[in-house]
């Protein structure tokens, strides 16, 4: 059996490997397991809670579990989203350095549009990691792609975190405690007796004839 100074090691490795090199999709995948914990913990603080009845958590672990997968659902797509959208910009040239320009028109590539002349850079369709002399770039352009995906990744978790998933959790909980409501004046309206007597459709005439409007009243 391995050490747990060797598994640490192994570990790094592995992390090495697959993010060494993409920072910015580090950054996603590390938010989504912080929102995954901290739902976990949401949800079994209400599990666990002796306060809490049973029949409010048949209610509230259902909206906790759904209010959880909106949060991560929500800050998955939209980081990743802005991160790859970041990337392409890189990628395509439409985001550069003076040092990435320079390697494209030596290359051949104009930069910008003349006469008779229109550039590829910055076209959707346009990569600088395909070109067959990258590497004499390579070393400058990484860097600066990672630096880029880290900015776009924290940009669309802050969109995230702070705007769209707050707009999509109230959304949610209104539709939740109304539908609760009306859940609760049903069954309320199921135990409803009416007097002894009477039945309960004349008690609830008799009800609303002396409960009605103002302008029912008369003196």
């Amino acid at each position: 059996m391995k050490s747990p100074a060797a598994m640490f090691d192994d570990f790094k490795n592995v992390i090495y490997k697959k993010y060494g090199e993409n920072p910015g999709k580090m950054l996603v995948h590390t938010g989504v397991l912080g929102w995954i914990l901290s739902s976990l913990a949401q949800v079994a603080a209400v599990v666990f809670n002796d306060k809490i009845s049973r029949e409010q958590k048949l209610f509230l672990i259902p909206q906790e579990a759904a209010d959880a997968a909106a949060n991560i659902i929500s800050f998955y797509v939209v980081t990743n989203s802005v991160k790859a959208v970041g990337s392409k910009l890189v990628k395509t040239g439409k985001l550069s350095t003076p040092k990435i320009l320079a390697y494209l028109e030596k290359t051949g590539i104009p930069v910008k549009s003349k006469r008779g002349i229109k550039s590829p850079v910055g076209k959707w369709d346009f990569d600088i990691t395909k070109l067959a002399n990258f590497d004499e770039i390579a070393d400058h352009f990484k860097p600066f792609k990672n630096g880029v995906d880290v900015g776009a990744s924290l940009v669309g978790s802050i969109i995230s975190s702070n705007i769209i998933t707050p707009i999509i959790r109230n959304e949610y909980a209104a539709k939740q405690q109304k539908n609760a409501l009306a859940k609760m004046k049903s069954r309320q309206m199921k135990h409803l007796e009416a007097p002894r007597g009477i039945s309960l459709e004349q008690y609830q005439s008799r009800a609303s004839a002396r409960f009605g409007s103002a302008d029912g009243l008369k003196i």
